[in-house]
């Protein structure tokens, strides 16, 4: 392809890609580039916001004592044991900034964690197949012959959709727990998984088996509600989690995200549903995908899909012709490390109606 026409491709996405949202006034464009849950936001829990808008518009939100006893009764966690932020992304920069030495990562990965650190500060791990797939004895195997003061495991992976089960996580923070290396675990797609209800390290009795560790998600994924801004830490390591609520900005939460909190609890049952709604969704977009022939599809465990783009497609100009033929916008994975530049693309699983759409338009550019 000509290379002027692959930088034109790669600028068109920037534009897009650099606003990091409010694409709202895009009116009709799909986002197949950020992650939500497609189904939570149908729940009443919306209706009740709605209802409540004028009010919490105009009234002040509590500060983190009241934040963090709402977040351990949504979240089952005693408020000594969690922090809530202004989403996960407020509490991934404080929590880095408490960390020294070096952190091990798996690549290709959610750069915010990396980013925050010097390149000599990394040490990454590659998977070396075709799928990106890995184990916790494969991390075990990498970083227990290297120096890391830190492990971060994303499970389910993004945006490898790799997933790593419970016995194989409980492996792997046991080994970290017994080398005194601080496991850092981001479930912000946990609740995507087969079996969601069982996968989760938001547990006191698991936080208190492993001190040293983490957990941070991302409720605006999970929930599908990302123009609230909010995110959970959860660790037993209370010296930790003290320290980070002093650094973090006396109102970090603002009123709506703790309203949200406030209300949850009676619209648990509504998502589950949503959840389990979800998987039956990707496992029908999954099948619809495999059949197109300039893709190939990793097998995933999150609300995304990981693809190869084969010829004659680029992912570049592919989702350039995406984004202007159809107003969908996917991630051509511009700024990930540790994958084949313009090779791969991920795209989010949305609803139904979208992925149908999604799929009718890579049908009409099969050659």
């Amino acid at each position: 392809m000509n290379k002027n026409i692959q930088s034109e491709d790669e600028q068109i996405l920037k534009q897009y890609y650099s606003r990091y949202g409010g694409f709202w006034i895009y009116e009709r464009m799909l986002d197949y580039c950020y992650l939500v849950n497609p189904y939570f936001n149908r729940s009443k829990i919306l209706d009740e916001m709605e209802a409540n808008f004028k009010m919490l518009v105009s009234e002040y939100p509590s500060g983190m004592v009241i934040n963090s006893k709402l977040a351990s009764e949504c979240w089952g966690v005693i408020p000594d044991y969690i922090i809530p932020g202004n989403g996960a992304a407020e509490l991934i920069k404080v929590l880095m900034d408490n960390l020294d030495g070096k952190m091990g990562v798996v690549r290709p990965t959610f750069e915010e964690y990396p980013n925050r650190l010097s390149d000599e500060q990394v040490i990454t791990f590659v998977p070396q197949n075709d799928t990106f797939r890995y184990s916790a004895d494969d991390l075990i195997t990498f970083f227990g012959k290297k120096k890391v003061e830190s492990i971060l495991l994303i499970n389910p992976d993004n945006p490898s959709g790799n997933f790593i089960s419970m016995d194989g996580v409980h492996l792997l923070a046991q080994w970290c727990e017994e080398n005194n290396i601080r496991f850092i675990l981001d479930e912000s797609f946990v609740d995507f998984s087969i079996g969601f209800a069982n996968n989760t390290f938001i547990n006191n009795a698991i936080l208190e088996k492993y001190p040293h560790m983490c957990v941070i998600k991302s409720i605006s994924k999970s929930y599908g509600v990302p123009g609230l801004r909010l995110g959970i830490l959860c660790s037993a390591d209370t010296s930790l989690i003290v320290k980070m609520k002093k650094q973090v900005s006396i109102w970090n939460i603002n009123s709506f995200a703790q309203f949200f909190m406030q209300i949850y609890p009676k619209y648990r049952e509504d998502y589950r549903i949503a959840c389990e709604q979800f998987i039956q969704t990707r496992k029908d977009f999954e099948i619809e995908l495999k059949k197109i022939p300039f893709i190939r599809v990793m097998p995933s465990q999150a609300n995304y899909f990981f693809l190869e783009v084969l010829p004659p497609y680029k992912p570049k100009n592919l989702c350039a012709i995406l984004l202007k033929k159809y107003d969908i916008l996917a991630s051509a994975c511009l700024a990930k490390k540790g994958i084949e530049p313009n090779r791969y693309m991920r795209i989010a699983v949305r609803n139904h109606g979208d992925n149908e759409k999604f799929i009718k338009a890579l049908r009409e550019l099969i050659i």
